[in-house]
């Protein structure tokens, strides 16, 4: 198979395939004829396994490191486990502090509702912004200064 026709086949670009190819992912062989790169079903196995792991959150770090393990032979469950775990509790904490910034903009929402709108004056340049405080305590807002 030429790149066009693996890309196709596993549902993702040509430049996906000559990226994991430079990569050292795949390994095409040289049509001696043509000089063309010639893919095999297992290029395509390994794009497809690729794909899937991107899909759980593995890098292409982690898919050369699990391919390179499987390439020689060993077993790399315990490692895809694993590297899941990291993956899963990186992205807990992610997944957390997209949260609470969320409730921060959420809170500077409401807190903007009343406030009208100030041109930049040399002391601020967007008083939504400077006066808002994403704590509890919150410091006093300063009015528009007269224009």
């Amino acid at each position: 198979m030429r790149v066009a026709q693996l890309a196709k086949a596993a549902a993702v670009s040509s430049e996906t395939v000559r990226h994991y190819t430079d990569l050292g992912l795949l390994r095409p062989t040289r049509n001696p004829d043509n000089g063309y790169q010639e893919y095999s079903s297992t290029d395509l196995q390994r794009l497809r396994f690729i794909a899937r792991a991107r899909r759980l959150g593995f890098s292409l770090k982690d898919s050369q490191q699990i391919l390179a393990s499987a390439d020689n032979g060993d077993a790399p469950c315990a490692e895809v486990r694993d590297l899941l775990s990291e993956r899963l509790v990186s992205l807990q904490a992610h997944i957390e502090e997209c949260q609470r910034l969320a409730l921060v903009m959420q809170n500077a929402f409401a807190d903007w509702a009343d406030k009208g709108e100030c041109a930049p004056d040399g002391q601020a340049i967007c008083h939504l912004i400077e006066d808002f405080e994403p704590d509890i305590e919150r410091r006093p807002t300063m009015p528009c200064p007269a224009h």
